[in-house]
């Protein structure tokens, strides 16, 4: 344990048991009042699955009691001069510099000619006064898109020699992820996805093969494309990223941006299309096949994460009755940034 700059903020490279369940609880509690959660999926299966173990390094701030009120998560993938950051602060504690606390601290942490990286969802006032004051800009904006599954819904129609079939968990595992490095190549979380990152999904208890459709070439069996969809609200359940068919995909470390206790919502959970397969209208095909797949599931409603940059993706979107929702910024400092906690 170390202290950080900032004397309310300390600084873990690992978490205790109880410490990961006050963190979780505290972002079951944001989110419930922001109407975003405030941790993507990457960080929350670290913590739930994994203790909080990693490469991540923790910032923790706890009320007089030792309840814990604030939190941020900071990770620099393979030793990156980038940190990523993720933070918390529970409603009733806001409005005390516990946020300005925490991005104080992380800026402190990164290397003078690196940058910190920080996601604010929902795209909050609050959050964007803090990130100007601080000397962050805008870098990146993610849109959460939705889509009633009870309009009109064409049909897929797949080039002649491809077909569908479900995912086989420890058969398709390998071919999966070499199309996915492809389809994601210039992905900044979605490409470095590796067996391990994958067999977390597969223990989480929304996991349905049967939804993880794969395209393939008949004649060969090779894997053209995919379309991975999930169901939030009938299991726990956070979201994740989505691609268009290009190397240059969009989505992100995602979230599960839907309220509380209401009905279930399907998600285009991961779709991509490898690159030698590009001209072929696979993204159109399968973004539909995981529509129908939802609709016939009993679902009436349902969304996808699109980086705002990739205007064929949203063009696709617009096309098929998506229109936007809910929208997340990621904010990014520069060398002039505040580097002590104010």
């Amino acid at each position: 344990m170390e202290q950080a700059a900032d004397p309310r903020v300390t600084r873990l490279d690992r978490l205790a048991p109880d410490d990961v369940a006050a963190i979780l609880a505290l972002a079951g509690v944001a989110g419930a009042a922001d109407g975003a959660d405030p941790l993507s999926e990457h960080v929350t299966l670290r913590l739930r699955q994994a203790a909080g173990e990693g490469t991540a390094t923790h910032l923790v701030v706890r009320e007089p009691a030792g309840a814990v009120v604030g939190y941020a998560n900071l990770e620099a993938p393979d030793g990156a001069a980038e940190v990523a950051a993720e933070l918390v602060v529970h409603p009733m504690w806001r409005r005390r510099g516990l946020g300005r606390a925490l991005v104080s601290t992380a800026l402190v942490g990164v290397p003078e000619t690196g940058a910190l990286l920080v996601w604010a969802h929902s795209d909050h006032p609050s959050a964007a006064a803090l990130a100007l004051d601080l000397g962050l800009h805008r870098s990146r904006v993610l849109w959460q898109l939705r889509r009633s599954l009870r309009d009109p819904l064409p049909e897929p129609q797949l080039p002649d020699g491809v077909s569908l079939r479900a995912f086989r968990p420890g058969s398709d595992d390998e071919a999966w992820l070499e199309v996915n490095r492809r389809a994601f190549a210039s992905h900044p979380e979605q490409g470095r996805w590796d067996l391990a990152e994958l067999r977390l999904r597969f223990a989480e208890p929304w996991f349905d093969p049967a939804g993880f459709l794969l395209a393939v070439e008949e004649s060969s069996g090779r894997l053209l494309g995919f379309h991975w969809t999930k169901v939030h609200g009938r299991t726990e359940a956070h979201g994740r990223a989505e691609a268009h068919g290009r190397a240059e995909a969009h989505g992100a470390t995602a979230r599960g941006d839907q309220p509380a206790g209401g009905a279930p919502i399907g998600e285009v959970y991961v779709l991509g299309v490898d690159p030698d397969s590009h001209g072929l209208g696979l993204g159109r095909a399968l973004t539909l096949a995981g529509l129908h797949h939802l609709r016939d599931r009993g679902l009436t409603r349902v969304m996808l994460y699109v980086d705002e940059s990739n205007t064929g993706a949203m063009a696709l979107y617009t096309r098929l009755g998506f229109a936007n929702w809910l929208r997340h910024v990621r904010y990014r400092s520069t060398p002039t940034s505040a580097q002590t906690p104010a």
